[in-house]
């Protein structure tokens, strides 16, 4: 069996990005995690806040190392990872509260970006949660000299990867029906941000 995988900046992010969950998932039930890489997150989370079933997913490749997580955390409240890949699918057919995802709009195609939130636009309950945690730029500015550098790194790896505007990324939050409701400074330059999904109201 493959050595089980660890991303050393998990270990560093996971304090910070609970503290903002525990603001907003605390009465959240069932969390969809988009991208979940080696599942070290939804260990720690799942394990921190018992009261939430925590589904991860992840492009079929990731899927034997997430299995290796939660195998050996064996928590109750983790079934087993299914595969997504946001593009393509398959979306789940289950409707979920909470969403969270780390890492991952910096690295996909600015299209892939906007089939994130059309595939969350029909799994999401009306009042659902979105965190993401991950680099973001405002107003097409870097945050950072760091973050400028990372853009460069990311851009000569692929062309079609880069540090998303918040501005943009806000949009495509509001034609889901999505309203940002924390922007969190985290270590290292990056944001955890937070959306709330408001119920229509009759006319």
């Amino acid at each position: 069996m493959p050595a089980k995988p660890d991303a050393p900046a998990c270990e560093r992010n996971r304090d910070p990005i609970l503290a903002v969950l525990r603001r907003h998932f605390a009465d959240r039930r069932r969390v969809l995690e988009i991208g979940s890489g080696t599942g070290q997150h939804a260990v720690y989370f799942a394990r921190a806040l018992p009261q939430l079933q925590w589904q991860c997913s992840d492009r079929a490749d990731r899927l034997p190392g997430i299995g290796q997580w939660l195998q050996e955390a064996a928590l109750p409240n983790t079934p087993p990872a299914r595969e997504l890949d946001v593009a393509h699918g398959p979306w789940p057919r289950a409707r979920f509260d909470a969403a969270f995802s780390a890492n991952t709009l910096h690295i996909m195609a600015w299209p892939e970006v906007e089939a994130l939130f059309a595939g969350l636009d029909a799994v999401l309950e009306t009042d659902a949660v979105l965190a993401i945690y991950g680099p973001f730029n405002r107003g097409g500015r870097y945050d950072s000299d760091s973050n400028r550098e990372f853009d460069a790194w990311l851009g000569a790896r692929d062309p079609y990867a880069g540090i998303r505007d918040l501005e943009a990324v806000d949009a495509l939050a509001a034609g889901i029906g999505l309203v940002r409701v924390e922007d969190a400074a985290m270590p290292a330059n990056n944001r955890c941000v937070v959306w709330r999904r408001q119920a229509a109201t009759p006319g």
